[in-house]
């Protein structure tokens, strides 16, 4: 899994973040992706990785533009993941 995190310009509410929101879903399959307009930020969790070429592609359409991108590994910490 991977946590990619994105850099966007643009946003100024909360249906600006549901647009965008909308436009990563639309574009890749991913488990969960929030935005936050106060932090101008994306974050997606997927399983497969995704590149900022696809990115900016993605929100291109939305007229958002695309600031930075940074993608890392992903392990899920549930309840009992100080045990691992």
């Amino acid at each position: 899994m991977y946590k990619i995190t994105l850099g966007v310009e643009g946003m100024m509410c909360g249906h600006c973040e549901a647009h965008v929101c909308d436009a990563i879903r639309n574009s890749f399959n991913v488990k969960k992706v929030t935005a936050s307009h106060t932090d101008g930020s994306v974050v997606i969790i997927s399983e497969e990785s995704i590149d900022r070429g696809q990115a900016m592609m993605a929100l291109k359409p939305t007229g958002y533009k695309l600031t930075d991108f940074a993608i890392e590994p992903y392990e899920k910490k549930g309840l009992f993941g100080f045990m691992k």
